[in-house]
């Protein structure tokens, strides 16, 4: 019996940079994928890295994105001009990081931007009573980079898809997608407009100012007020912001009950398993894509029969 390290060192997968066990498991599980398909291993620093592509391999073929229909949409939002400026979208990330959240969102939401009957039958079921029917869906999308109407800096969603509400208004849910993430990076600078968005909003808790602008919390309240300040100033009649994490990922799961106790008020915040989304999607369609996505990045199953 194999230990988690052992495995990991075998498949190239022991890295300094993962804190936890279940980064570990998804850096071994992409592997895997990699391995299952015969795809050719990445570099980093001279050494092989179980969960990377070889560029400029990976750049040329998309093989980090599942299907064609995907590689289209990549490919014209990448290199054919059609994301927003100031986009923070990174190119050598996005192809050859198979741990990436960026193409995993990419891989999970373009069949859903593709099939929006679909996309309204599984919002439906992840927001009942408030979603009717969604009519776009976009990418590292932003109302406003350094606008002063919304946030002033740089934030935006990793996916907004707007909908109609059951009483025929427009509505909005921006999500972040989470996958390997430990949230261990540094708050960026505290900006004035987050105070004057929160005091509108009206949900956070007074004593929670100060935890709200430190790490890990920081980047879940700005993308927070950032679906405050888009409703309030477009005048949406609803409006949310989506955590979406897999379930096992301890530090963002730590992180979003933490942040729940900064709210006095939930209307506008919502939480979301990667394993509750994909059931909903499952529920309403047999597609091939979908098993393909839960197989690539939920059957951790994989990791614990190599392990015994």
């Amino acid at each position: 019996m194999k230990s988690l390290r052992e495995l990991a060192e075998a498949m190239h997968c022991l890295e300094k940079v993962d804190k936890n066990d279940f980064q570990r498991r998804a850096r071994i599980l992409q592997a895997l994928w990699r391995e299952e398909r015969g795809l050719p291993i990445g570099q980093l620093a001279d050494k092989p890295r179980g969960a990377m592509l070889a560029m400029p391999w990976a750049q040329e073929t998309l093989a980090n994105f599942m299907t064609d229909e995907v590689k289209r949409v990549v490919r014209d939002t990448l290199d054919g001009g059609k994301r927003q400026k100031g986009s923070l979208i990174k190119p050598g990330r996005m192809y050859g990081n198979l741990l990436s959240s960026q193409p995993m969102a990419f891989n999970l939401f373009v069949p859903l931007q593709q099939d929006l009957d679909l996309a309204s039958e599984v919002f439906a079921e992840m927001l009942p009573a408030r979603c009717a029917r969604v009519t776009k869906i976009a990418f590292e999308y932003s109302p406003g980079r350094g606008d002063r109407r919304y946030t002033h800096d740089g934030s935006a969603f990793d996916v907004c898809a707007w909908f109609d509400t059951p009483q025929g208004k427009a509505g909005f849910v921006g999500i972040e997608v989470k996958y390997h993430e430990n949230l261990n990076e540094e708050a960026d600078d505290h900006r004035p407009r987050y105070e004057e968005v929160a005091d509108a909003m009206g949900c956070f808790a007074p004593e929670s100012s100060e935890q709200l602008r430190c790490k890990p919390l920081q980047q879940i309240w700005r993308d927070h007020l950032l679906a405050g300040a888009y409703r309030m100033t477009d005048g949406f009649a609803d409006g949310l912001f989506v955590y979406l994490r897999p379930a096992g990922n301890t530090a963002c799961s730590s992180a979003v009950d933490a942040y729940l106790k900064c709210l006095t008020v939930t209307d506008s915040f919502e939480h979301w398993s990667l394993e509750s989304l994909v059931d909903a999607t499952m529920a309403k369609t047999t597609a091939q894509w979908i098993s393909e996505f839960a197989d690539r990045y939920l059957a951790f199953e994989k990791v614990d029969a190599l392990l015994a």
